[in-house]
């Protein structure tokens, strides 16, 4: 019988890590083989199932990604931007699929991943939940729909340890927007209003951040004219639904040809 696929989660200590290690635990379709750690965390050289408090996994803890990868069909990260590249090459080289769900990543740090793409697949997105995906879609073709007499606005919560504003979730919602007007987002975003700002202009697509408490995720898209408003809402419940999208990821980008890939591939959007 064919082996199920290795997988390792990197920043195994962090919210989400934990979350990946739990979830690829559990799964009967893959294998943890791996957990990956910055250099001179504590967490490194322990059984991460300990470390996390509960029952030994036997999976230790490295600082060493590349040994990691090289045992490995997937690497699933949640990391930071920098991390995320340096991963990015690893998992080339190791031609292990990656499924990136980290956030705040500019247009200067994607590009940086094309030349891996080219050797290995990679599956980004700025959410890993059908639900929100399913939002996305929709906010594209209601866009589509109405003109500019309607303005839109994306609002979103999360926790107060987010440390990304606004969230890769919202981006992505206005990226959709924008493309179902035909414009290009950075030509209309409106955020960051503090003060007398004016009147909004027209045709502008506007972000608004909360940060408070343990809010997961909430995301708002509101299509306002003079009247009457449109709002579309997704409220994530529980963080485990990122962490089996990601693991999705993983499992469909077994067998695909190298390159970039999102959850619309995956979900077949």
């Amino acid at each position: 019988m064919q082996e199920l696929p290795g997988i390792v989660i990197t920043g195994a200590s962090g919210r989400m890590g934990q979350m990946l290690i739990k979830t690829v635990s559990d799964s009967d379709k893959v294998r943890l083989v791996g957990a990956v750690e910055r250099e001179g965390h504590d967490w490194v050289g322990r059984d991460v199932g300990e470390a996390m408090g509960g029952a030994a996994l036997g999976v230790t803890v490295t600082d060493q990604p590349l040994e990691a990868f090289a045992k490995a069909q997937a690497v699933i990260d949640f990391t930071a931007p920098a991390a995320t590249i340096a991963f990015a090459k690893l998992a080339a080289q190791a031609r292990a699929v990656h499924v990136i769900g980290t956030t705040g990543m500019t247009d200067q740090d994607i590009a940086q991943l094309e030349p891996c793409g080219r050797h290995a697949v990679i599956v980004r997105a700025g959410n890993m939940s059908l639900g929100v995906n399913l939002l996305t879609k929709l906010t594209q073709q209601v866009a589509a729909a109405l003109d500019e007499d309607f303005d839109i606005e994306i609002i979103e919560a999360h926790h107060r340890h987010k440390v990304d504003a606004p969230s890769g979730t919202a981006l992505m919602l206005g990226e959709a927007a924008a493309e179902g007007r035909g414009v290009d987002l950075k030509d209309v975003t409106d955020s960051g209003r503090d003060g007398i700002t004016g009147a909004r202009k027209r045709g502008d697509i506007g972000f608004t951040a909360i940060r408070g408490g343990d809010i997961i995720g909430e995301h708002d898209v509101m299509f306002a004219c003079d009247g009457e408003q449109i709002i579309l809402r997704h409220k994530a419940t529980d963080r485990s639904l990122f962490a089996k999208g990601a693991l999705k990821a993983a499992i469909w980008g077994q067998g695909q040809k190298p390159g970039e890939y999102d959850m619309f591939d995956v979900l077949g959007l």
